[in-house]
């Protein structure tokens, strides 16, 4: 990026997007986010001549926030066209009926719109490392002439296209997900902890020393994400798991939580 470039984030957004506009010199301007989520309409007034990206994930990590409907169809349709709006859809496939901006893609209408996808969370692979992005053909050009010279080696990507057709698996995790947050979200009513009512696979869930309690959770073997990094030193992030893993999970956090629990 040129010097003064600027880039849009969101208060509590994943960690990667901040690393990455330091690492290019480009000057970050993060919105203070509404409910723990994006505030679209504030980060819509805070682009100026100077932005050149803005990167909204909907629904959010490490939050799990999701953006209203009409929010974001507005962003995209006002974003100005000098600015590439990257939505992070990493979660997207948790949604039962998530805004689909595929068709304003195939339709040419947005050039300056990336959809980024991964395979890391409902399709289980994790290990490939391996995800995909959605734009304009004039932007995929262009992406390409800067990326690594390597591509993904051919047994994942033969993984990763068998993945896509696997629908019975995404309907499985998905009814597995929203148990899950069902179940992890009752339980922290029912032992008074405040959470954040989550879209996506995991849930923020406020536990005092987040790290303490972390820590205390992986000598149990249960591995939790502290958030003290996003500004959140009482909270933890856990996953939803299988209901074994999940009872597992909430045994080792009353047990860090201590006797009051």
């Amino acid at each position: 990026m040129k010097p003064g470039a600027e880039v849009v984030v969101s208060q509590y957004c994943f960690a990667v997007y901040p690393i990455v506009t330091h690492l290019f010199g480009a000057r970050l301007i993060s919105v203070p986010a509404r409910n723990f989520g994006h505030d679209l309409p504030a980060m819509l007034k805070a682009v100026t001549p100077s932005t050149k990206v803005t990167f909204v994930a909907n629904p959010n990590n490490p939050t799990g926030t999701l953006a209203p409907r009409e929010e974001v169809v507005r962003l995209v349709k006002l974003i100005p066209d000098g600015v590439l709006l990257v939505m992070d859809e990493a979660y997207i496939d948790f949604l039962e009926e998530p805004v689909d901006l595929l068709p304003l893609i195939r339709a040419g209408e947005k050039p300056n719109l990336l959809l980024m996808r991964t395979f890391s969370k409902i399709f289980g692979l994790a290990g490939l490392r391996l995800g995909y992005g959605i734009g304009h053909p004039e932007l995929i050009a262009a992406l390409e002439k800067v990326r690594q010279p390597f591509n993904i080696n051919s047994i994942a990507q033969a993984g990763a296209l068998a993945a896509l057709d696997d629908q019975a698996h995404l309907a499985r995790t998905r009814a597995n997900n929203t148990s899950g947050l069902n179940y992890l979200q009752n339980t922290f009513r029912q032992l008074g902890l405040e959470f954040i009512p989550s879209h996506a696979n995991f849930v923020l869930v406020r536990v005092g020393a987040g790290q303490r309690v972390c820590e205390e959770m992986q000598k149990l073997g249960v591995i939790t994400r502290p958030m003290g990094g996003y500004q959140l030193p009482e909270c933890i992030r856990i996953t939803v798991g299988t209901p074994e893993q999940n009872d597992r999970c909430l045994a080792a956090l009353k047990k860090a939580l201590g006797p009051t629990r």
